[in-house]
């Protein structure tokens, strides 16, 4: 690499330092030459090749041009991303090689590196250090090495090394280490290989394997991943050893052999892929000879989304969960497969996207569906299984379009306002069958058409909305057996006419040298459903809706197609909501409505005509004192009874970063009443800060800080703990310790128990059984103790 001549400045520093400052300086233009053109690597990082010059700095530099030179005292020398500091530097410009000794400091987009000896060649990056210690900034875990290789700027060996996240100054003892005979680092492939690996935890070693390789990053590699360890009261201790198979960029495989204490040996497989036209997974579960249950047991759960051929607007989609038995959800209730464990579905789809109708604005969909169920049952009370739809055929439509020729000039209000009709039409075609529960009356089974249709006027404004509405609801049956009069074909047709207003009224005020804003959101809505006698008709899929501030305000009662409430009723309510004029945020809200009969309702959920004229009163309400407390709740009264039928209210207390207290109380008058509190809370910290701890800091002591963490539900009206989980995780900065302990009600008078060990490694990997998504989803407010830093800093080693 030619060496640019230095500048009189530099070769009067070189003759007479005594007459500079103390610290020379001289800025040399060293590589301004360009290095062969090498065949383009994909994905590879810049090397120090493309870096440009070098600049040199030191206390003293002397030689000859354009074939040697020597820097000391306080040597900094910089390419590019490559820094280097020594006391004492040497440069050979033919051979292009530096050697520092004494405090030597190297900085690479690799790594940072310290040692007391090195040899570089700069251009090349190619070169050794001896007694290195290095750190790997994004994952802040490093160690120490007897010798470290670098074969290029992509590629190192480190010898006789050793790895932690835990503190690494001299007199510390690191809680966990991974030591090696070799480390093979190959950024370029983003592998890195450990041969002769042992990992310590406090000074014991726990895991010892002739080699293993691990991903640098957050990348994808086939091997061995961690073990995971479960124990439960049903099947005992299980341990399993999952294989990863990366077979492509977007595809791979995950292979799960275990042994189960109690069951015997089983295998779990998953089958992940992802193409331009399709996507999809596939999981599959087998226990070959379950000793508890005396026969084989597998599981199988399938989902593939896919584009319909010549159908740019068209995609399908596949997905089904099928188990052996009726007895899966006990014995392996966290191989829940779907949101209720004991209704498992079989689904089959086809859509495409329709254009609007009317010229306007809006769009269609056309489907066609298969639904099937299968239904675990239990010990302690049946299950009725949902109707299954085999097949199903629709269309339906939504938009909006203009007012006819001559129509708005005709309208009441600011002619702004009217936004044109908006319509919906949905119709289908479905066949209902259903498979009989022994013991049981069988259901009717047979064809449904039907079609919902609506048509609106709305008036809008900035404060203020009136819409109009006239809807349908037609349903014609063909059954398989008559029904009680003896036909077998039967219809109805169902009209509804309603108008929805409301408004909103907004006033600035300030309280206590607060700016705040206050709204006022009246709503009324009228609804008029002549009575149409359903009676004798089937039930497919009706039911009655939950009481709620949102389905009181509904035409009709019943969710479904088959029943249609009929109504003359007027609905009113009005909340009102505190703004905090700086933030935004909403500190209050209150709300109140009530439905009035203008006739008796003879179509109800419960087959009992409504007399009374007002319904049940609901309340709702929720306020935020700042970002640390919350509270919701709200209320269902009957006036008839002068009672609370149902009663939901709920806080949450979240002072700080990991602390967060939450409790809800739950009553419906004569089926529940409950009470469920959830928490993550330090029970003892250390004085170590919590950056500290993020970064390590607290070492091998025991300076961390313990959390408990749980939930638990409480049925009053039974008297006993349905669900619950009770846990502590210790946060020692480098390595993380999690006990947690389950209980899942399976009956009135069963449940399972799971206990589950992790030990987190920050920087290496995780170990144990995983409870992490337990906490998660059943704990309001939880969090991971190392969220900050997501999963790259825990990318799972791979043992060959």
């Amino acid at each position: 690499m030619p060496v640019a001549r230095p500048s009189r400045t530099s070769r009067l520093a070189r003759r007479a330092p005594s007459r500079l400052p103390p610290l020379v300086a001289a800025v040399l233009a060293l590589g301004a030459g360009t290095a062969a053109a090498a065949p383009a690597a994909p994905a590879r990082a810049a090397s120090s090749a493309d870096a440009g010059p070098v600049a040199l700095q030191a206390r003293e530099i002397r030689g000859r041009p354009d074939i040697d030179l020597v820097a000391e005292g306080e040597v900094d020398l910089r390419r590019g991303p490559l820094h280097l500091q020594a006391d004492w530097l040497s440069y050979q410009q033919a051979e292009d090689l530096a050697s520092a000794r004494g405090g030597v400091r190297l900085q690479h987009p690799s790594g940072r590196y310290s040692g007391s000896e090195l040899q570089l060649r700069v251009q090349r990056f190619e070169g050794f250090v001896l007694q290195p210690g290095y750190e790997f900034e994004r994952l802040q875990a490093g160690g120490r090495a007897e010798r470290i290789d670098f074969i290029d700027d992509q590629r190192s060996v480190a010898h006789a090394a050793w790895y932690t996240s835990c503190p690494r100054d001299e007199g510390d003892r690191p809680a966990w280490v991974l030591q090696a005979d070799r480390v093979r680092i190959d950024l370029e492939n983003n592998e890195g290989v450990a041969e002769g690996a042992v990992l310590r935890f406090m000074d014991l070693p726990i895991l010892a394997l002739p080699a293993m390789s691990f991903p640098l990053g957050e990348g994808r590699k086939s091997g061995w991943l961690p073990p995971t360890v479960d124990l439960d009261s049903r099947s005992g201790l299980s341990v399993a050893v999952p294989y990863y198979w990366n077979i492509a960029p977007n595809r791979d495989a995950t292979f799960t052999p275990k042994v189960i204490t109690r069951r015997g040996v089983g295998l779990e497989a998953e089958y992940r892929y992802l193409e331009p036209g399709y996507r999809g997974q596939v999981l599959t579960e087998l226990l070959p000879d379950d000793r508890v249950a005396g026969r084989s047991r597998w599981a199988l759960e399938g989902e593939h989304h896919g584009a319909l051929p010549f159908a740019p607007a068209g995609r399908w989609l596949a997905a089904g969960v099928r188990v052996s038995d009726d007895d899966w959800w006990k014995d392996f209730p966290r191989d829940s497969r779907s949101l209720n464990p004991r209704l498992l579905p079989l689904r089959l789809e086809a859509e495409h996207d329709l254009p609007g109708l009317f010229g306007g604005t809006g769009q269609g969909l056309a489907y066609a569906r298969l639904l099937r169920w299968q239904v675990l049952q239990g010990s302690d009370f049946p299950i009725v299984s949902p109707y299954e739809r085999a097949p199903q055929f629709g269309l339906q439509f939504a938009g909006q379009m203009a007012l006819p020729t001559g129509l708005e000039q005709h309208l009441p209000g600011q002619r702004a306002g009217w936004r044109g009709l908006e319509y919906s039409l949905q119709t289908e075609l479905n066949r209902f069958v259903r498979p009989d529960l022994p013991g049981t009356t069988a259901e009717p089974t047979g064809w449904r058409a039907h079609l919902l249709g609506s048509l609106a006027l709305p008036w809008r404004s900035a404060g203020a909305w009136v819409v109009p509405r006239v809807s349908v609801n037609a349903a014609s049956y063909a059954l398989d057996e008559a029904m009680a009069d003896g036909r077998t074909r039967a219809s109805r047709l169902v009209p509804t006419f309603s108008i929805d207003a409301g408004a909103e009224f907004e006033r600035d005020f300030t309280w206590w040298g607060q700016g705040l804003r206050q709204t006022l959101e009246p709503r009324v809505r009228y609804v008029n459903t002549p009575f149409r006698d359903q009676t004798g008709l089937p039930n497919f899929d009706s039911a009655g809706k939950d009481f709620n501030y949102n389905s009181i305000f509904s035409d009709n009662t019943f969710s479904g197609i088959d029943r249609v409430s009929d109504a003359h009723q007027v609905t009113a309510g009005v909340t009102t909501r505190l703004i905090d004029g700086r933030s935004g945020a909403e500190t209050l809200r209150l709300g109140v409505v009530q439905r009035h009969l203008l006739r008796t309702q003879r179509i109800t959920p419960e087959g009992v005509p409504y007399t009374s004229r007002l319904s049940d009163l609901y309340l709702l309400g929720g306020a935020s004192f700042g970002a640390q407390f919350a509270l919701d709740g709200a209320l269902q009264y009957s006036p008839d009874i002068k009672r609370t039928m149902r009663t939901i209210v709920s806080g949450r207390w979240h002072p700080g970063e990991f602390r967060t207290l939450s409790a809800t109380y739950r009553l419906t008058r004569g089926f529940t009443e409950q009470f469920e509190v959830g928490w993550q809370w330090p029970v003892w910290k250390s004085s170590a800060t919590v950056a500290e701890l993020a970064r390590g800091r607290s070492g091998s002591r025991c300076s961390g800080a313990w959390y408990a963490v749980g939930r638990v539900n409480y049925s009053m009206k039974d008297s006993r703990v349905t669900d619950s989980i009770l846990g502590m995780e210790y946060d020692a900065g480098c390595w993380i310790m999690r006990v947690v302990a389950e209980r899942l009600s399976t009956g009135r008078s069963e449940a399972t128990t799971r206990l589950q060990l992790q030990l987190e490694l920050v920087g290496l990997s995780r170990l144990g059984s995983n409870p992490l998504k337990v906490l998660k989803d059943n704990i309001p407010g939880y969090r991971l103790l190392r969220e900050e830093r997501g999963e790259s800093i825990a990318a799972p080693p791979v043992y060959d």
